[in-house]
């Protein structure tokens, strides 16, 4: 079997997914739930380093990785029988709106709020009132983004299995 650019282009948008899901997976599943259990500052603190510190040229492939690549595979398999092409654009939408979406316009506007408090300066009221108005809706945001990016990787497992069958 030759390798071609479609195989490489799959093989990548899969990937990627996979591992977009799986760093939602272990947030929700581990980081989310263990820095819960800190005090207020404690918690704000720690989710002020880890949003700056996510922010690294291997997340940004990661994260914006699967919308090019999908873009790309639609292309490289617009030939493909419908169904696979149906399976792509679904992985693709859920992808794009569930998790990039819902990132642009949901977390990443409570990272910044979160980002922009000084936080040793902040009161204990002041501290409460932020992890209030952040980790909740932080968190359902996150959740959409967990259930979107595996569902999405799902898809895309199917729709190789899919292509495997048709070029069997």
């Amino acid at each position: 079997m030759d390798i071609t650019i479609q195989h490489i282009g799959i093989i990548a948008l899969v990937l990627l997914t996979g591992l977009s899901a799986g760093l939602c997976f272990t947030w929700s599943n581990s980081i989310t739930s263990g820095i819960g259990r800190l005090n207020d500052f404690e918690y704000l603190a720690s989710f002020q380093q880890m949003n700056r510190t996510i922010l690294n040229p291997l997340f940004f492939i990661v994260f914006f990785g699967p919308f090019f690549l999908s873009l790309f595979n639609l292309y490289v398999f617009k030939n493909e029988p419908s169904s696979v092409l149906w399976l792509l654009i679904l992985a693709a939408i859920i992808y794009v709106f569930g998790v990039l979406l819902v990132t642009i316009f949901g977390n990443v506007p409570l990272n910044e709020m979160l980002d922009k408090t000084e936080l040793a300066n902040a009161s204990v009221y002041d501290l409460k009132t932020l992890r209030n108005n952040f980790e909740i809706k932080w968190n359902r945001l996150h959740l959409v983004r967990t259930i979107s990016s595996a569902t999405s990787f799902i898809i895309l497992i199917i729709s190789v299995l899919q292509i495997t069958k048709n070029n069997i």
